[in-house]
C-alpha cells in the first residue's frame, strides 16, 4: 500500500514548488500526476499515490490516458472518463497508461532517468508531522470450513465478487480474472497462494485503522461463510505442503515462482505459505527517516518475538516460534536481511538507492503484460541496455515497482514499512500498528529507542535476527533476556501513545501479558496443540477470524 502523500516536500526533491499556481490532478491509473502551471511553464511537481486522491475525492477513474506535458498556452480538454489530454506543439515526452492491475507502466520515456531522479522520488515522501498517516496491511489464510483444505481461486473469485456487489467495492482484473478490489483508498489483493490481503487507507489515528480492519473482517466473514470458507490469523500455513496450495492467476507471481528456487531454499514457502502484518509510517525529513529506519531495524526482532505466531509446518511443531521470520533468512539474500549499512554515518536516501539499484530485477510491466527480467540489472535498464527491452528506459513507475520487489525487515519507499511480524488475531493486528506508532511518531519515545540501541553492535543485531525466530523473547542479551529490553521498549511505545493524545493506549493491552511473561502467541498455540491431542485441526478453531 501507499501511505498518503498530501503535500509536495519543500526539500531538494521537488524541482517545482507550487505556490500561487494552477494545479490539475490527472488520472494515471495507479497514480495521479500533479501538474502545476507557473510563469507560463508547466512542470511535473510530484507523483501522488492514487489512494490519497481517492481518500479525499472519493472518486475512481480507469481507462487510458495520453498525457503531453507542455505550456499552459494550450487548453486542457477532457476525454470522457478516460482521463485528460494536455497538448503541446512539441511534446518533450509522453505518458501512456492503460487500465490494468497494479504494476501498470506509468510512462514511456524518451530520456533516461538519472540516479538523482530516483533519490528525489524517495525524498518526495518527506512531509510535516501534521500530515503523517498510519497504513496497516495484513494477510490471512483462507480455508474450506468442512475439510480445512486451502481455498481455491474459484472460491476467492466468488468471495471477491460477493464483497464487490454487497459492499460496493470496485473490481480489479487481470486477463479478465478478478484479482482484487479497491474502495476509498483501501485495496484487497491476493498473494501467490491465495493469502487474502487488505492494504488499508492512510489514516490519522489507530482508532481509524482498527475500525477499517474490523469492517473488512466483517465483510469477508459475511460473504465467506455463505460459501463455506473461513480465514485464519497465523504467520505460516499450519497444515498443508506447498504443492497443495492453489496458484493465483497473476503473471508477476509466475516470474517469481520460476526465479525463487534459483536463489534460495525458502522462496516458494515465502510466496505460498506465509502471512504477515505490517504498518507503514511517514517521516519528516531525511534525518527523521534515518532515525526511524535505524530504530525499526534494530528493534524489529522484538516485534518479531512479541507477535511470533507460526510454530507449525504440515501439522506438526517446526521448532520455531516464528517460522515465517526464519523463512526470510534464506529466500534471496540479494533482497532480504537487516541492512547493516543503514547504521553507517553516510546513510541516506542516496545510499538506499545504490542498494536498490544492485538488487536484481523481477519484471517490467509493458502493454498489459509482465516482461520477465529476473536476475537482470536495473542499472542496465537505466542505460537503455536491458536485454529484453533494448533501447528502452525505465520510468518512475518501473522504479516504484522495483522497490516493491525488495524484502528487507524494514523497507523504504516514500514511507517506511515495518515488516517483521507474523499474521495474527484482529487485536494483535491493531497492536502491531500501535507498537510502532507509539515508538516512531512521538519524538521523546523515538529518542528513547535510539538511546537503547545506540551502542548495539552489528554482531548483536545480527545475533538477535538469527535467534529470535526460534527463541523469541527468551534470547539471552547482554546481562539479561530480550524480554527485559522488550519491557523497556513497550513502555516507550505506551508513553508515546499517551502523549499523542488520541486515547490509543488500549490497543497495546493484548500484548502486555506477552511483554510481562515472555510467552509468545506461538507458545500458547503449542500448549493448545498438546492439550488437544497433538491434532493440528483443532488449532483452526483458535485462529479463525
Amino acid at each position: 500500500m501507499a501511505v498518503a502523500h498530501a503535500a509536495v516536500s519543500s526539500s531538494a526533491a521537488s524541482k517545482c514548488i507550487c505556490t500561487s499556481t494552477q494545479t490539475r490532478v490527472v488520472n494515471a491509473g495507479r497514480h495521479h500526476q500533479t501538474l502545476c502551471w507557473q510563469q507560463g511553464e508547466e512542470h511535473a511537481a510530484a507523483v501522488l499515490p492514487s489512494r490519497e486522491y481517492h481518500h479525499h475525492r472519493r472518486r475512481h477513474f480507469f481507462g487510458k490516458l495520453v498525457l503531453h506535458l507542455g505550456s499552459n498556452k494550450n487548453p486542457v480538454r477532457a476525454v470522457g472518463r478516460d482521463g485528460l489530454v494536455l497538448h503541446r506543439r512539441r511534446p518533450k515526452w509522453q505518458q501512456i497508461v492503460a487500465a490494468s492491475p497494479p504494476g501498470e507502466e506509468l510512462a514511456v520515456r524518451t530520456e533516461p532517468l538519472t540516479k538523482q531522479d530516483l533519490v528525489a522520488y524517495l525524498a518526495s515522501g518527506c512531509k510535516p508531522k501534521e500530515k503523517w498517516r498510519i497504513g496497516t496491511e495484513h494477510e490471512k489464510f483462507g480455508f474450506q470450513l468442512g475439510t480445512l483444505n486451502p481455498i481455491t481461486y474459484e472460491q476467492i473469485a466468488e468471495l471477491l465478487d460477493g464483497i464487490a456487489e454487497r459492499f460496493h467495492w470496485e473490481r480489479v482484473l487481470e486477463d479478465n480474472k478478478i484479482i482484487g478490489l479497491k474502495l476509498d483508498g483501501q485495496s484487497v489483493s491476493l498473494e501467490p497462494g491465495g493469502q487474502f490481503e487488505l492494504s488499508g487507507a492512510p489514516v490519522t489515528t489507530l482508532h481509524q485503522t482498527c475500525a477499517e480492519l474490523n469492517s473488512h473482517l466483517y465483510q469477508v466473514k459475511a460473504v465467506s461463510e455463505e460459501i463455506g470458507v473461513g480465514f485464519a490469523g497465523i504467520g505460516f500455513q499450519p497444515k498443508w505442503p506447498v504443492d497443495a496450495i492453489p496458484i493465483m492467476p497473476k503473471a508477476r507471481y509466475d516470474i517469481m515462482r520460476n526465479y525463487m528456487p534459483k536463489v534460495g531454499t525458502y522462496g516458494l514457502d515465502m510466496m505460498f505459505r506465509t502471512c504477515t502484518v505490517q504498518v507503514n509510517l511517514d517521516f519528516e525529513s531525511e534525518v527523521d527517516m534515518i532515525r526511524k529506519f535505524q530504530v525499526g531495524l534494530a528493534l524489529q526482532p522484538i516485534a518479531t518475538a512479541l507477535f511470533a505466531n507460526s510454530p507449525f509446518t504440515e501439522g506438526k511443531p517446526n521448532g520455531y516460534l516464528s517460522f515465517r521470520s526464519q523463512i526470510w533468512t534464506d529466500v534471496d539474500n540479494n533482497r532480504t536481511g537487516d541492512l547493516p549499512f543503514v547504521f553507517d554515518d553516510d546513510f541516506g536516501f542516496e545510499k538506499y538507492v545504490d542498494y536498490a539499484l544492485d538488487v536484481p530485477m523481477y519484471f517490467v510491466y509493458r502493454k498489459k503484460r509482465y516482461v520477465d527480467c529476473s536476475g537482470l540489472s536495473f542499472r542496465d535498464f537505466m542505460a537503455g541496455k536491458l536485454p529484453v527491452l533494448p533501447g528502452e528506459f525505465p520510468t518512475l513507475n518501473d522504479w516504484e515497482n522495483h522497490l516493491t520487489t525488495i524484502f528487507p525487515e524494514v523497507r523504504l519507499k516514500r514511507y517506511l514499512e515495518m515488516r517483521g511480524a507474523d499474521g495474527g488475531s484482529w487485536r494483535r493486528l491493531c497492536a502491531l500498528s500501535a507498537f510502532w506508532v507509539g515508538l516512531l511518531y512521538d519524538e521523546e519515545s523515538l529518542q528513547g529507542a535510539l538511546d537503547i540501541i545506540g551502542d548495539w553492535t552489528v554482531r548483536e543485531r545480527a545475533m538477535l535476527r538469527r535467534k529470535v525466530p526460534q527463541q523469541g523473547l527468551k534470547v539471552p542479551f547482554r546481562d539479561g533476556l530480550l524480554k527485559h529490553v522488550a519491557q523497556d521498549v513497550y513502555k516507550l511505545a505506551k508513553d508515546g501513545l499517551l502523549r499523542r493524545g488520541y486515547k490509543e493506549v488500549g490497543f497495546l493491552n493484548v500484548i502486555e501479558e506477552t511483554v510481562r511473561t515472555g510467552v509468545t502467541p506461538a507458545e500458547m498455540l503449542l500448549k493448545l496443540y498438546d492439550e488437544k491431542g497433538k491434532n493440528i485441526d483443532h488449532i483452526f478453531n483458535e485462529i479463525l477470524y
